[in-house]
């Protein structure tokens, strides 16, 4: 995310608009909050933190009284950090733990009421902090205006996930949508545009031949248009060709990045799941030694017998199911509805992972 390019190829309109609905806090005026949204690698971060630079310099420039934060709420996790960010931005010192989270905000509404200043925020991955800890912070933050004393402040929210309006009071939401930017994901003619200015930035002129390019753009056109991946794609590919010693990317070089980006993918995904959701995956695993797939019911019996084995308690059946049902969307699992006759309908359930893979993984955590 630390990345932001000079160029932007195919998101210059979003780029205007999101531009001329900031653009008032260089007259010192509060500019809308705005909700931006659109799946994983669709240039949301790369263009909200671009115009938000733009904005910064042309303040500087003209002397307008606007000040500007960027928080990644994924990776300060909590509101107490949120705060800290933003009282840090305004240079205003507050330890990284220890005090009341009301006091933090108490000294952030205090330094804005000192300066009559416009404060744009933009709080990335703000779903994942909603998740955690509900809205409430955002309640405060959309309600203060009118305590700071001539200073304004202007919230950017960015997310990939578009249900999580679902979880905010809808006067969170109502205060926070003001304007809305969807990101639509990009196509291949797109993907290779981008990729096509990254490698005149990234490789030596000539090391990228143009079917690698365009297989890249295509195999990240599959998966929703996603830019990052086809980065992810292309550097990887370099690396491995960098590796072998060639002078040129091979399209040989992306079908063994897409394997090694799938692998490390795959890992992680296992590495961070919570321990019963590894135990379900261990038991599908056992219960498809033999057969390529298995039931719920047997599933289940199978992880009951792991849990006794480790002697922890198991969940119930209920929960394993919905377990299940998250591992499918992860991609680990294939789950399917089968009807089962007159014992009604279960589901039939298969690895979607190679087995020596989790094996490998659920190995090293101690559990296979």
């Amino acid at each position: 995310h630390d990345y932001v390019p000079e160029r932007l190829p195919h998101r210059e309109n979003e780029i205007r608009t999101l531009a001329s609905i900031l653009a008032p806090s260089l007259r010192g005026q509060k500019c809308s909050n705005v909700f931006i949204y659109g799946k994983t690698g669709t240039g949301k971060t790369a263009v909200a933190r671009f115009v938000l630079e733009k904005l910064r310099a042309k303040a500087e420039e003209v002397g307008a009284p606007v000040a500007t934060c960027y928080v990644n709420c994924r990776m300060v996790g909590t509101e107490y950090r949120v705060l800290t960010a933003m009282c840090s931005s305004l240079g205003v010192k507050v330890p990284f733990t220890g005090l009341a989270k009301a006091e933090v905000l108490s000294r952030l509404k205090k330094a804005l009421s000192r300066r009559a200043i416009v404060f744009v925020v933009m709080l990335d991955e703000i779903d994942v902090l909603v998740k955690a800890h509900g809205d409430a912070l955002l309640y405060e933050l959309t309600r203060m205006g009118p305590e700071l004393n001539g200073s304004k402040i202007s919230l950017i929210g960015i997310s990939n996930d578009l249900t999580f309006k679902e979880h905010l009071d809808p006067r969170v939401l109502s205060s926070l949508s003001e304007e809305e930017m969807v990101f639509k994901p990009y196509n291949a003619a797109q993907l290779r545009d981008i990729l096509l200015e990254r490698a005149k930035l990234a490789f030596v002129e000539g090391a990228v031949p143009e079917p690698v390019i365009n297989l890249c753009a295509a195999l990240s056109a599959q998966e929703h248009g996603d830019a990052r991946r086809a980065l992810d794609l292309l550097r990887v590919a370099g690396e491995i060709a960098e590796r072998e010693g060639a002078t040129r990317v091979s399209e040989e070089h992306v079908r063994k990045a897409l394997k090694q980006i799938e692998h490390d993918r795959t890992v992680i995904a296992i590495r961070s799941l919570p321990l019963h959701a590894k135990l379900v995956l261990l038991a599908v695993y056992e219960m498809t030694k033999r057969s390529s797939s298995a039931i719920t019911g047997e599933i289940y019996a199978a992880y009951s017998a792991i849990c006794g084995r480790m002697a922890i308690s198991p969940l119930t059946q209920r929960r394993v199911s919905s377990i299940i049902n998250e591992l499918d969307m992860l991609g680990l699992l294939n789950a399917q509805l089968a009807n089962m006759g007159r014992y009604g309908r279960t589901k039939k359930i298969r690895l979607a992972i190679p087995r020596s893979l989790l094996k490998e993984v659920l190995a090293e955590e101690g559990l296979a």
